[in-house]
């Protein structure tokens, strides 16, 4: 063969050679491929009231404890977000460890969750700290760098919790006395609900605001006014409760109200009650109604009233009697219990340990007597 043809040959063969690569990349033994894991990927599992926006191609993110949840084969992560102010923290978990938290930076940005991962089988989950006051958050996707993403199974048991600053975990983690509501120091994550779902392994949804009530809240918004929205922000957006029929829901309401009612130069009162007090027995009918309303839409659900850890449940305190009313007025599939107060002693909120506490007494009383 001339020197020539060896040439042709040669140039033929690189040529062949960069087809090939730019079509099937050849990563090595050192190298994943990249995989985009959209928000509406099969494999990508959600906890909590989320709302698949399909014109922004993201799901948005609202309420405490909402959580999103992928296993996959890789050795990185990253994810994408948009936030409407800049003051939502997420929890990041891998493979059930806690890791970090991030506060979202206002805007879309990516975020690297882990890497230098082993070149295995990994879950990564991402948790909401804070409440919906905060602003949205719209997810947009994972990137790993590996090959391959699992089905998570669904929990067996499904519970929704509704309430107030205690099940959003309003300041748990803030010991210095100024109880903030910062998702630097409030996690739901460590709230009395979380670590009740996860005791029982079940699913959990947290429709919750600090301030909220019954009958009158710290703003105008009440509990039956806000607990069937999809997007808290939209009134006009109403949940579908046929997609997710919860087994068990968690009320835990009244410690706003139990303050309010005793303020009647409060604008809030003002504006619900004028200048009459509402009676004990204008509390048991509200407190009935509102669980009417929960049963007209999962007629199968069982209902756990709880109160506590807060001044709700001080000796001298009259809303356990009412609330024992309440739960007189249903034949079956209605409940109470509560966690004794505790004094803070200037810290406010109840903390990660009164929390505990909490979620003991809440988890054992709903093996004992809701489960069947």
């Amino acid at each position: 063969m001339n020197l020539s043809k060896v040439i042709i040959l040669f140039l033929l063969g690189g040529f062949v050679s960069c087809s090939v690569s730019k079509n099937k990349p050849n990563y090595g033994a050192n190298q994943q491929a990249s995989l985009e894991i959209a928000h509406n990927h099969k494999d990508v599992y959600y906890e909590g009231r989320v709302f698949k926006n399909d014109i922004q191609n993201a799901t948005e993110i609202y309420w405490s404890g909402s959580s999103i949840t992928l296993e996959f084969k890789g050795t990185s992560v990253k994810t994408t977000i948009a936030d409407e102010n800049g003051t939502n923290y997420f929890n990041v978990f891998i493979d059930g460890d806690f890791v970090k938290y991030i506060q979202l930076e206002k805007g879309k940005r990516e975020y690297i969750l882990a890497k230098n991962l082993s070149n295995s089988k990994h879950k990564i989950a991402l948790t909401k700290r804070n409440q919906w006051t905060d602003g949205k958050s719209l997810f947009y996707k994972f990137a790993i760098e590996g090959g391959k993403t699992y089905p998570i199974k669904k929990k067996p048991l499904f519970i929704e919790f509704y309430g107030n600053s205690i099940t959003v975990g309003h300041g748990n983690e803030d010991y210095t006395g100024a109880d903030e509501l910062s998702g630097k120091v409030t996690n739901n994550y460590n709230s009395y609900a979380a670590l009740t779902a996860r005791k029982l392994n079940a699913e959990y949804a947290c429709i919750a605001r600090s301030g909220i009530g019954l009958m009158v809240s710290w703003f105008n918004m009440i509990m039956p006014e806000m607990y069937d929205l999809v997007n808290p922000f939209d009134k006009n957006l109403k949940w579908d409760f046929a997609k997710n029929q919860p087994d068990i829901v968690i009320i835990n309401i009244l410690q706003n109200d139990s303050w309010i009612v005793n303020l009647p130069d409060n604008a809030e009162y003002k504006r619900r009650f004028g200048n009459k007090k509402p009676s004990e027995q204008d509390y048991v009918d509200a407190y009935a109604a509102f669980i009417e309303k929960i049963k007209g839409h999962y007629p199968n659900v069982k209902i756990v009233c709880y109160l506590g850890n807060m001044d709700i449940t001080k000796q001298e305190s009259v809303w356990p009697a009412r609330v024992e009313k309440v739960v007189a007025h249903f034949s079956k599939n209605v409940y109470m219990t509560s966690a004794p107060y505790i004094d803070k002693k200037g810290l406010g909120h109840p903390k990660v340990k009164d929390h505990e506490v909490s979620a003991e007494i809440l988890t054992a009383f709903i093996k004992t007597n809701v489960l069947e």
